[in-house]
């Protein structure tokens, strides 16, 4: 296994942060607020809500003041109602530029900021209803203009990250297939897939599966670390449902080689708990879980075992290295 880097391991979802603040919180309360947690060493920004308040200069700033480097940005179109039937598949020539143009300027903020990572979570963009979509019109609004929005900065990588529906009954971009075969028709070389855990197990995907598809097929640009019971996007703490499956996700990023920042995309504020205690409680369970992995990456009897697909004895060597020897 790779030894880790030294660079920043840990990000959150920052408007978990918002809870318990007063008045109308801006980015600055809650990259402040999320500095307080020891081992927090990274935040993703959304644009354009985070930028309201603040440069691209001041929240670098306010980043580094707080002992927080940036992993990158996430675009949000679906806190603007004029997107509210798509951004890149908008039916409306005009409204689909402006999610063009929009992003154009969320990349140029990325870079004045001294980012590279860029995400794409496009809910918004798909159908409610049966013979409301052109669907080759859609597809083709979409690859065009994910590969402008490639094309503005080669030196910023794009994730699409995907999601099976919300806000959008379905998406255009439901499942890794869809999405690897949408990287692929792009055909842009900073173009990749951000793998969001309790998205995968919503998908009705295997995690470690689903991101080893991406590292055959693309490349793997970011990991959002979460659980949930596969029904919707819960945004549950990390290994709190699925220990064994966050567990074989880690060993297959051992095994890609994967070394970029693990983002938390967890809802503390979904069921009132404190965003600071919910935060550390993450990193505490990706911790021990990732040693698990450790433990695990390379062992040769557990490579045998799955080599012959032994499930009970690669059942037995997992719950070894989980939860102690039952001898």
């Amino acid at each position: 296994m790779p030894d880790l880097p030294n660079r920043p391991r840990y990000a959150a979802r920052l408007n978990a942060f918002k809870t318990g603040l007063e008045g109308k919180p801006t980015a600055a309360d809650m990259i402040a607020r999320a500095g307080t947690v020891e081992g927090l060493d990274a935040a993703d920004l959304n644009y354009p809500d985070h930028f309201a308040d603040h440069s691209p200069e001041a929240l670098s700033e306010i980043l580094a003041g707080n002992g927080m480097a940036l992993n990158g940005l996430a675009m949000r179109y679906y806190t603007d109602p004029g997107f509210r039937l798509g951004a890149f598949t908008n039916p409306d020539d005009k409204v689909r530029q402006a999610a063009i143009d929009i992003t154009k300027r969320g990349l140029d903020a990325l870079a004045a900021m001294g980012g590279n990572l860029m995400t794409l979570w496009m809910g918004q963009d798909g159908v409610d209803y049966s013979f409301q979509g052109d669907y080759a019109r859609m597809w083709d609004d979409t690859i065009n203009a994910i590969q402008a929005v490639a094309d503005h900065n080669r030196d910023i990588d794009i994730a699409i990250e995907y999601k099976p529906n919300e806000p959008r009954a379905y998406a255009l971009m439901p499942d890794i297939g869809t999405t690897l075969l949408a990287v692929r028709e792009a055909d842009r070389p900073n173009l990749g897939v951000t793998l969001d855990f309790a998205h995968v197990l919503y998908a009705d995907e295997i995690p470690a599966h689903s991101a080893r598809l991406i590292g055959r097929h693309s490349k793997l640009l970011g990991v959002h670390l979460n659980d949930g019971y596969g029904k919707r996007d819960d945004g549950l703490m990390v290994g709190s449902v699925h220990p064994v499956q966050t567990v074989e996700l880690f060993v297959e990023l051992d095994r890609m080689g994967y070394d970029g920042v693990l983002y938390f995309d967890t809802f503390p504020d979904h069921g009132g708990l404190d965003p600071c205690a919910e935060a550390r409680a993450n990193i505490m369970m990706a911790e021990r879980l990732r040693a698990v992995a450790t433990s695990l990456y390379g062992d040769e009897e557990l490579e045998a075992a799955i080599a012959r697909q032994d499930a009970t004895a690669a059942l037995a060597i997992v719950a070894d290295a989980l939860y102690g020897s039952g001898k």
